[in-house]
């Protein structure tokens, strides 16, 4: 689906007022340079033309220096006019990449390197603040003063006015063939950028493991050569620039001395003019020229800056048009969906009546209803049958490496959408209910969850979604084992975490995951088993706060542990992206063979279960 309308022209749609105002400055501003020139001429004409008396000049003089003081200000709010239109552009735009980041699909945010995604939001949106702090303030001056000042040249002396006339087409033809190529100047610029923002975050956030292997040196290699090829696209750029300048004021010089040369000859030699009217002219002409080289000038910031805008408007298409494919396919899903009958034996679901569906009763019950999804064409794909979770269950997703365990999980989750069949929730299709208010009764604890740069209390804090009391805090931390751990810290919750949780073990980042989801208290809690790799004291601690917070809600773990499965209400059994059976740890041994054998070897320690 194409984009109803470019970047550039929403942000200019929502700034009509900005624009208005900035077309009566410019009108205003123009006026004020028109009445500058006639005064200045009049007050060189009566001092040394007409011997006039500086007391007879001072009515005169007090106006030329209030049309002058008018003018600077003029140019004053043109700027900041330009200025809030840029804050104002950019405030929307870094919004909208921020938002598109947050509801992008997960294929999509695995998609690409985190450095090339921070350098749209940052960089490229920042780039763009010269179309509206520059471009568009001096093109509307560009479309307007010299306008008035061709017209008052020609009811002064038309000759000059035809010299204008012909020479003022140059700038901008100039213009316009530097512009194309500054812009896809610019485009490789912040591709090359992209490159090295993503080459140099991906390179800081594995130091360690490249030190280890022995790689920092060819990484730092890496690193260089990517500087060097934004140093150069970036230089590329300012050699346009130049080239720019140099020719544009070329251009100027060339015609105010042909109008000069003009007006010397009608005035000494034919002596058909008088010398107020040459002056004024003389006067008027580089102030036309200036107003087309500023253009010029803005022109090339606006063509640069275009190419930075191109980059952020890549960004939200591709993530528009992954949201309008599956909206697209949401919506057949919900109509087919409309006129059914869920499991639990509800009435019809009317679509329209769902649309927001509130979450009610939770724990809530699930069902897969013939899923399947795809990562890409030609790749890994996940079939499911129908198979029903009931509310309060420990559900458990065994399988073997790479069988689609946690792409089950994300299904369930609505990390993913399915390519077809339909998650139901309490009898109404999954991408029904509001996300926001979905996530809101949601938890998911990977084995490596992240934690930020901050204290321990603030993390915790995050898992709320909320204002929480201290003592809210206090208590989630030690529903979740962390009690021994801050009482030896000098802060105690007020310690302060590295970015990633450095200086923190795997059990301690664990442990601060499930507090948050204590604060929480989420309907269904998904693991993507935690305890793998801890200590036994450690995996006891966590063992014993996950059973808890399992009590009021509906568990389902990726499993890696025997006991797990042992202990689980509904096994699901995957293989090769297959959801092959599901019933508990007795039935499954009983009359599925790969289950049994999977069993036998981790009970033998032949290893777990992947």
């Amino acid at each position: 689906m194409k984009r109803k309308s470019s970047l550039i022209a929403q942000q200019m749609s929502s700034q009509r007022k900005n624009m208005a105002l900035l077309t009566v400055i410019s009108l205003a501003l123009g006026v004020a340079i028109v009445s500058q020139a006639a005064l200045l001429a009049e007050a060189v004409q009566r001092i040394f033309v007409e011997k006039a008396s500086l007391t007879s000049l001072i009515l005169l003089l007090t106006i030329l220096l209030a049309v002058m003081a008018v003018r600077t200000l003029l140019s004053y709010g043109n700027g900041k006019v330009g200025l809030h239109m840029a804050a104002t552009a950019k405030t929307n735009m870094r919004a909208a990449v921020l938002q598109s980041l947050t509801h992008a699909s997960m294929p999509s945010t695995l998609r690409g390197q985190t450095g090339g995604k921070v350098s749209i939001p940052l960089d490229a949106v920042d780039e763009a603040d010269s179309y509206f702090s520059l471009y568009m303030p001096r093109m509307m001056e560009a479309a307007i003063i010299p306008i008035l000042i061709l017209v008052v040249t020609f009811t002064q002396h038309a000759n000059t006015g035809f010299i204008m006339l012909f020479t003022a087409p140059f700038i901008p033809i100039f213009m316009i063939l530097v512009g194309l190529k500054t812009k896809n100047k610019s485009e490789e610029k912040y591709a090359e950028l992209a490159q090295f923002s993503g080459t140099f975050l991906d390179s800081l956030q594995g130091l360690v493991t490249l030190k280890i292997f022995g790689r920092a040196h060819r990484q730092q290699k890496e690193i260089e050569r990517s500087s060097l090829s934004y140093r150069d696209a970036t230089m590329g750029i300012l050699k346009v620039a130049f080239t720019n300048t140099f020719m544009l004021e070329s251009i100027v010089m060339l015609s105010i001395g042909i109008v000069a040369l003009e007006l010397a000859i009608q005035l000494l030699v034919f002596k058909s003019m008088t010398f107020h009217t040459a002056f004024l002219v003389l006067l008027l002409v580089p102030e036309f020229y200036s107003q087309l080289k500023n253009m010029g000038t803005a022109f090339h910031s606006g063509r640069t800056s275009m190419g930075a805008i191109r980059k952020v408007e890549q960004m939200l298409a591709e993530t528009e048009g992954e949201s309008s494919s599956l909206n697209g396919k949401e919506k057949a899903d919900s109509e087919a969906d409309a006129s059914s009958i869920g499991s639990d034996g509800m009435e019809q679901v009317d679509k329209s009546q769902t649309a927001h569906a509130v979450l009610q009763p939770m724990p809530p019950s699930i069902e897969l209803d013939h899923v399947r999804f795809k990562y890409a064409p030609d790749s890994f794909e996940l079939e499911a049958g129908l198979i029903s979770l009931e509310p309060g269950e420990h559900i458990a997703i065994v399988g073997k490496s790479g069988s689609g365990k946690t792409t089950l999980l994300h299904l369930i989750a609505g990390l993913l959408k399915p390519e077809s069949g339909t998650v139901w929730v309490n009898g109404i299709p999954l991408s029904q209910y509001d996300e926001t208010a979905w996530f809101e009764n949601v938890s998911y604890i990977t084995q490596h969850p992240y934690i930020f740069a901050g204290t321990f209390a603030e993390n915790i804090s995050i898992g709320a979604g909320r204002n929480v009391s201290r003592a809210q805090i206090e208590q989630a931390a030690k529903d979740a084992g962390l009690t021994e751990l801050v009482a030896q810290l000098e802060q105690g919750l007020d310690t302060f975490v590295g970015e990633g949780g450095r200086g923190l073990s795997g059990g301690e980042k664990q442990r601060l995951a499930l507090a948050r989801a204590f604060l929480k208290r989420p309907a269904i809690i998904l693991f993507d088993e935690p305890t793998v790799g801890l200590d036994l004291h450690t995996e006891r601690v966590l063992q014993r706060s996950i059973a808890e917070l399992a009590k009021t809600a509906t568990m389902i773990t990726v499993a890696h542990r025997l006991y797990t499965i042992q202990h689980a209400d509904n096994i699901l059994f995957m293989d090769n992206g297959m959801l092959v059976d599901s019933g508990k740890h007795d039935e499954l041994l009983e009359r599925l063979p790969q289950y049994a054998e999977m069993v036998d070897v981790q009970r033998k320690g032949g290893g777990g279960l992947a």
